[in-house]
This record gives C-alpha cells, sequence and structure tokens, in this order.
C-alpha cells in the first residue's frame, strides 16, 4: 500500500510543527504529506489556536524544505481561488519542489469558513459548474504550448489571451486528484481529468460502493478505470500497545471503540488488518490523517504498521 500523511492545519499549528511532522514522515519512508485547504477549525474539542495555515503557501515551504515526498492538497476548493490565480500558484510551487507536487481540487463545502472569511458560497449546483470549468482552464493553460496563449469563455469565468505561465515542471501537468461519493458530475469530472479518485472516511464495503460511478463513468468515457489511481483516506490512531492507542485516541477528542470501526486504529495488528481489508476491495494507496502534530512518535507506530 502506497502510504502518505494527511494533516488538518485549521484545527490549529504552525509550519514550524507541520515541518517538524513532514522531515520524520520523509525519514521514515513515507511516500507523500498532504494538507487540507481550509481556514477553520473544525468541532469542539480543539481551539483552532494559533491559527489555519494557508494549504498553498505551507506546500511552497515544504516544497524547499523537503526533498523526496509527494506533497498536495486534499482538496483545495474551487471557491478559495480564480482558476487562473491557482494554475500559477500550482506550477510555481511544482517548480519549487523538483515536479513533486499534486492538485487534490473540489467543489467545496464548508460553508461557515466562507462567510467567516469573506468568501462566497454559491449553491451546490454553481459551484460544481465552477469546478468543472475551473479544471477546464488549469489543466488548459498549463496545456497551452509556450509562445501561445489561452482563451477560455465560460458561464463563470472568461479569460481573453493568457500568456498560460509559468508551466509546471511535471509535463504534461502535475495529478489532479478528484473525489467524494457523488453518483453524476463528480465521477463525470474524475473520468475526465482525474490521475487519482479518492472517498475518505469510509468502511472498506462503502469505499468500493463509492468508487462504483466513476468505474461506470471510465468505461463510458472508454478509459481504463485501471489508468487512475484509487485512493483512501482514513484518521490514523495506532498505539504498540493499549494504553498507548486510548492516550492517542483522547488526544485527538475520540472515543476508542468508534475510531475502531472509522480509521485505521488500534494496535499495530489491527491497523494492519484494516489496511488489508481496503487493499482487497482495490485501494492502492492510503492517506492516513494525523491530527496532533506534536507526536512524532506516531509516525514511527504507524511506519511499523505499514513496514516501512
Amino acid at each position: 500500500m502506497d502510504a502518505r500523511i494527511f494533516i488538518e492545519p485549521q484545527q490549529g499549528t504552525t509550519y514550524t510543527e507541520v515541518l517538524a511532522f513532514a522531515t520524520r514522515a520523509e525519514e521514515l519512508g513515507f511516500d507523500g504529506f498532504f494538507t487540507s485547504d481550509h481556514y477553520e477549525k473544525m468541532g469542539t474539542h480543539v481551539s483552532g489556536l494559533p491559527g489555519p495555515l494557508d494549504a498553498w503557501i505551507t506546500l511552497a515551504g515544504l516544497a524547499r524544505d523537503t526533498e523526496r515526498l509527494r506533497l498536495g492538497t486534499l482538496v483545495s476548493p474551487i471557491t478559495f481561488r480564480n482558476p487562473g490565480q491557482l494554475a500559477i500558484q500550482v506550477a510555481q510551487v511544482d517548480e519549487m519542489s523538483g515536479g513533486r507536487i499534486e492538485l487534490g481540487i473540489g467543489a467545496g463545502w464548508y460553508e461557515a469558513e466562507h462567510g467567516s472569511h469573506g468568501i462566497t458560497f454559491p449553491p451546490t449546483t454553481e459551484r460544481f459548474d465552477r469546478l468543472s470549468e475551473g479544471i477546464d482552464i488549469i489543466t488548459g493553460m498549463w496545456l497551452t504550448p509556450e509562445g501561445e496563449t489561452f482563451s477560455y469563455e465560460g458561464q463563470h469565468y472568461q479569460l481573453t489571451n493568457s500568456p498560460a505561465l509559468p508551466k509546471p515542471w511535471q509535463r504534461p501537468t502535475p495529478p489532479i486528484i478528484i473525489g467524494g461519493t457523488g453518483k453524476r458530475r463528480t465521477p463525470n469530472l474524475a473520468s475526465q481529468h482525474a490521475t487519482e479518485f479518492n472517498v475518505a472516511f469510509h468502511s472498506p464495503s462503502e469505499w468500493a460502493a463509492a468508487c462504483s460511478p466513476t468505474v461506470e463513468a471510465c468505461e463510458t468515457r472508454e478509459r481504463d478505470p485501471e489508468t487512475l489511481v484509487w485512493s483512501a483516506a482514513q484518521v490514523g490512531a495506532v498505539g504498540s500497545n493499549e494504553a498507548e492507542f486510548s492516550r492517542r485516541a483522547a488526544a485527538i477528542g475520540r472515543e476508542t471503540t468508534e475510531l475502531r470501526q472509522n480509521g485505521v486504529a488500534g494496535t499495530v495488528e489491527e491497523a494492519r488488518d484494516c489496511i488489508a481489508e481496503f487493499e482487497a476491495v482495490g485501494c492502492t494507496r492510503m492517506y492516513l490523517q494525523f491530527l496532533d502534530l506534536k507526536d512524532l512518535d506516531h509516525l514511527t507506530t504507524m511506519a511499523e504498521v505499514l513496514d516501512l
């Protein structure tokens, strides 16, 4: 199983803590290090102090401060950034990293953070329309040959004679991650544009069922579904013994019984069994969500689970 770390900086952290966590993950042999893209904490078990981090500023720092890890968002809402602006940001950070960036992108869902930061939150249909147009623009700018311009006339975005620069380090484009449990628009977008399809926080059987519409969309488009990476995201909470697991569950405000049902959680052997269940239904990449970035030893225990 290809294993990546997934963090949630909106819950309250600093770049110094994030870098320490990423450095340990790189040393231990994890494949990637991904961040959510949110501006406001979730839940009542954390204060949110000292505050959220901006995902793409964080990734720019990690691009220079790490050497091997794949880096990206899971996922960036199209509501946060104009797609022409996001195309430039991702291309620049890709160059800064030497070609290690991946773009997870979605329609956005967390209405509260939009209202508290003055960001427009359109109805669902419009957000998906914007996502579709946004992906067209981002990939169109990246794929436009150097020396030519890119124009686009959409319902929500219009570009006229964009120089479509800079180009990303990775050609033709950085990998694009699309995910979710939608039955129609998400699968269609993924079958057309995605390198990877992700379903988060579902059991193995639920994960497989949620992937099925995208498999069908690929087949309708005459795309081999095997050309997609099929990935899951799960909260990670493991311990070398029950007491250590209980301590880590309490640190993130979760109950041990609930975590065992809804995460890669428990003892080392229990976590291995959970990952094996995902492998059995076709998952080839796992994003492990770590919520306590001060617990660097937790990464070491998870590396043991994965035999890194």
